[in-house]
């Protein structure tokens, strides 16, 4: 059988391993098919090409972080003040101009760290989500265990990009042309409908308990979708004869 050079440095001169492991590195095709992609990669780069020299894509993935620990704050302070959902919707923006806008500017600068970007953003975001729908949990407006489980199926969800990143080598940014900045989106008009509609359904049902299990319900859809589907064409490229 056939030795990586990962696993010949290993055992031959493990001081060798680290510079191996880079020399095997194959950094995924970026796949990106949502809604908004277009309009939004025109808009980034077009910021990025402005971005002052001193701003770097770390400080832009800080700013992102923290604008989504703040949001999950705001969220669970909505329950003494409404007026938070507002500070959420600001932080919502805050975060998509951090997250979206670091990688963008490294491939633009020529500055790109793959292992590095792509480790840091995604543990990140998991980190984050789990602050955001936190924050959603204590906020009276949505049910406890609808927020817990769209948590569950969106880091499930991530765990299935990732998978797929790594045996595949295609990254998808978005699935069925949703992707995070139009997830957000959906969350700031829930924000701003909350003012007028926080019952629905003649006041028997929180709107974001509806919203909530609409999107559960599609991100299981997509995570059963893509793992069979995943899975059938690995079976297929890796089939014994």
């Amino acid at each position: 059988m056939a030795t990586s050079l990962v696993d010949f440095a290993e055992q031959v001169n493990p001081k060798t391993l680290a510079e191996a492991r880079r020399a095997d590195f194959r950094q995924a095709t970026r796949v990106h098919g949502s809604f908004l992609a277009v309009a939004e990669k025109r808009a980034l780069v077009w910021m990025a090409e402005r971005m002052p020299a001193w701003v770097n894509s770390d400080h832009l993935t800080i700013l992102g972080f923290v604008a989504q620990i703040v949001t999950g704050v705001c969220y669970a302070l909505a329950v003494h003040d409404r007026r938070m959902l507002l500070a959420a919707v600001v932080c919502l923006v805050v975060n998509w101009f951090g997250d979206s806008l670091d990688g963008t500017l490294a491939r633009v600068r020529q500055q790109q760290r793959p292992r590095y970007g792509f480790y840091v953003d995604h543990i990140i975001d998991s980190i984050g989500a789990v602050a955001m729908m936190g924050g959603l949990a204590l906020s009276g407006y949505m049910h406890p265990v609808i927020a817990i489980g769209l948590l569950i199926a969106f880091l499930l969800l991530s765990i299935q990009s990732y998978l797929a990143t790594y045996t595949l080598g295609e990254f998808h940014l978005s699935f069925w042309r949703f992707g995070p900045t139009e997830l957000r989106i959906l969350l700031v008009i829930g924000n701003l409908a909350l003012f007028r509609w926080a019952w629905v359904i003649h006041g028997h049902y929180r709107l974001f308990d509806i919203g909530g299990a609409i999107g559960l319900a599609g991100m299981t859809a997509m995570l059963i979708f893509f793992s069979v589907k995943n899975t059938v064409r690995l079976y297929r490229e890796e089939r014994i004869s």
